[in-house]
């Protein structure tokens, strides 16, 4: 099989060139940019954050010509998700990209919705995150099909909706609601949506979880502060005993040990009041062995200790949880590790090796629902979320064989 895959894509390799151009520029176009609903008035173009339905029907032009049956899921309305099916049966292997983009920010040398190539690269805003790797998946369906190869089992395409941004309080329209509501149920799946030039897999990631502390005071006049009590001065106190605070933990062989970052901090109204309350934000990202409820009992002990000092009718402190996933991690020894590891060790001379992130893919949340998933792509790391993001034509067409490749493996 893998012998008729590589002999189809040498003897195609301009026109596959052309249709993973073709369909990114198509998917580009569509201005997909998830945003808060404060802020749609800054993007005209948007009836509701994301509208990943105009890019869903992009894709199912191609799986309609094809001859690749497809569902199309909304999880809210306008927040589409398809996925495609080649072949049927189990196992099945999932190739995830998301559908939404991040706003394209000032700055660029061309218009961030069409795709300019120059020097061997794509320009345009999602070339990379993540249009450009679910046109390379799409590509590599066509791959298999074209090239005759019988599959058993399913090589999945998805366009997730919503990876880019989530409103707080609303249900997730996107991976969450897809699992949630049994819409997929792959065995294995591929997140191509982190970089590292397909050198590198991400077998891991950490947990995060973003704590709100809130000290309370009592407000005086700024003259007479003897008569108040300073929440900013018991935040302050709090804060200090945190980043002194060793979070108890077993080093990961991937991910290494966790990390604290305070992102936020509100707290007064004016130079001359005695602020009676003040918040922070801390960001915790965490290894497998943590977890969010003994990360929260020890920062609420640690910030009453802090202020043990301080007295009065509703003077204290109040540690929450504002967001939290919890950290997950699979073995390197996995077929699906394993797989793209002898896939682009034939189409790249080079293993990609194993490694562990601080942020969180859609990986996550098949891992944590038991699915191994792993994330592994093309692109440049530090293209992520950038004015004149880019990618290498080279890569992505590339990108198209090693999927098909790992199809191979996986799905026989």
């Amino acid at each position: 099989m893998r012998d008729k895959v590589i002999e189809y894509f040498n003897n195609h390799r301009a026109e596959i060139e052309e249709l993973v151009l073709e369909i990114t520029d198509r998917l580009v176009r569509q201005r997909t940019v998830n945003a808060g609903k404060d802020r749609l008035s800054e993007f005209p173009y948007l009836e509701v954050p994301g509208q990943e339905r105009l890019a869903a029907d992009v894709v199912a032009e191609y799986f309609e010509r094809w001859g690749i049956p497809f569902e199309i899921h909304e999880g809210a309305p306008g927040r589409a998700n398809i996925i495609g099916n080649l072949s049927s049966g189990s196992p099945v292997l999932m190739m995830g990209c998301h559908l939404d983009v991040v706003p394209p920010g000032e700055g660029w040398d061309s218009d961030p919705w069409v795709v300019t190539r120059r020097e061997g690269l794509l320009v345009g805003r999602g070339v990379l995150d993540n249009k450009g790797p679910l046109a390379s998946s799409m590509a590599a369906a066509w791959i298999l099909k074209e090239s005759g190869v019988s599959l058993n089992g399913t090589f999945q395409i998805a366009g997730i909706a919503s990876e880019e941004f989530r409103e707080p309080g609303e249900q997730d329209p996107g991976i969450e609601y897809l699992l949630d509501e049994k819409l997929i149920a792959p065995d294995m799946a591929v997140i191509p949506d982190i970089g590292e030039n397909m050198k590198m897999i991400d077998i891991a990631e950490k947990g995060r979880a973003v704590f709100k502390i809130v000290t309370s005071g009592r407000q005086a006049h700024g003259s007479t502060p003897e008569r108040g009590i300073n929440a900013v001065n018991m935040l302050a106190r709090v804060l200090t005993a945190l980043e002194e605070l060793d979070l108890p933990h077993e080093v990961h062989p991937v991910l290494g040990s966790p990390s604290m970052n305070l992102g936020v901090v509100r707290g007064g109204e004016a130079a001359n009041t005695v602020p009676a309350k003040c918040e922070a934000l801390v960001d915790v990202r965490f290894v497998p062995g943590q977890s969010t409820a003994g990360l929260i009992e020890l920062f609420r002990a640690t910030a009453e200790q802090a202020i043990s000092g301080y007295s009065g009718e509703g003077v204290g402190v109040e540690v929450t949880v504002d967001t939290s996933t919890e950290p997950h991690a699979i073995d390197a020894a996995l077929p699906l590790v394993k797989a793209v590891q002898s896939s682009v060790a034939e189409v790249l001379g080079f293993e990609p090796e194993p490694f562990g992130i601080g942020g969180g893919t859609f990986a996550k949340s098949f891992n944590l629902g038991g699915i191994p998933a792993v994330g592994f792509g093309p692109g440049a790391d530090d293209q992520f979320h950038v004015v004149n993001e880019h990618i290498e034509v080279k890569e992505l067409v590339d990108f198209s064989l090693v999927a098909a490749l790992m199809a191979c493996d996986l799905l026989t």
